[in-house]
């Protein structure tokens, strides 16, 4: 079984992709799920974060306050560091023992994980390889800008993370999101007709 990633940037359509995926029978791991039960009180992960963070990031419940969290990372790349360093040990385990019981059951001839910070965390040395998204910067703007964020929130973010540049030289694979849905779809679909070719899947 190939164990494939998908990344890119900020509001650039990988939830897209992998929903698409999910459709034509691929299984897609959902790594942002993941992360947030590990920062729930009760983790390990949560007790670090406050150590480190301090109390200021848990709202009444004793939860972390994830928007607040956001504020002081995105604002200072040496806290962004901090905070990747306690949860991405955690998700590249839970990712490993994940593909590992997929390759057990013997069904898939390809299964992936969508994670925004593949690159940047080393994850893509433990895939067989990186399917790379990408849309134009002014879209991803105007997409975040859609889910509620200012101009600036949303040019924050996007230069919080690695230059789309950077991650499509760890492709083997790219799908264009800048054009209509159906052209982005017609992509998917040739990735899956390739995979396919492996093995088919169940």
């Amino acid at each position: 079984m190939l164990r494939l990633g998908i990344t890119g940037g900020i509001a650039s359509g990988k939830s897209t992709i992998s929903a698409m995926l999910r459709e034509m029978g691929f299984i897609v791991l959902d790594t942002d799920s993941v992360a947030k039960a590990m920062i729930e009180p009760g983790y390990p992960a949560h007790h670090k974060i406050v150590r480190v963070f301090g109390s200021s990031v848990l709202n009444a419940g004793n939860n972390i306050n994830r928007a607040a969290l956001a504020k002081i990372v995105f604002d200072d790349p040496i806290k962004l560091k901090q905070l990747n360093a306690i949860v991405h040990p955690r998700v590249e385990e839970y990712i490993s023992t994940e593909f590992s019981k997929l390759e057990r059951d013997g069904t898939q001839s390809a299964a992936f994980v969508e994670a925004a910070l593949i690159v940047e965390a080393g994850l893509d040395k433990i895939l067989d390889g990186l399917v790379v998204v990408w849309c134009e910067p002014r879209q991803q703007i105007s997409r975040l800008m859609a889910r509620g964020f200012t101009e600036e929130e949303s040019r924050l973010r996007i230069r919080s993370q690695l230059p789309v540049e950077e991650k499509l030289q760890h492709a083997t694979e790219r799908i264009d999101c800048s054009g209509s849905l159906e052209n982005t779809r017609q992509q998917v679909e040739q990735l899956a007709t390739k995979l396919r070719e492996v093995r088919p899947t169940v």
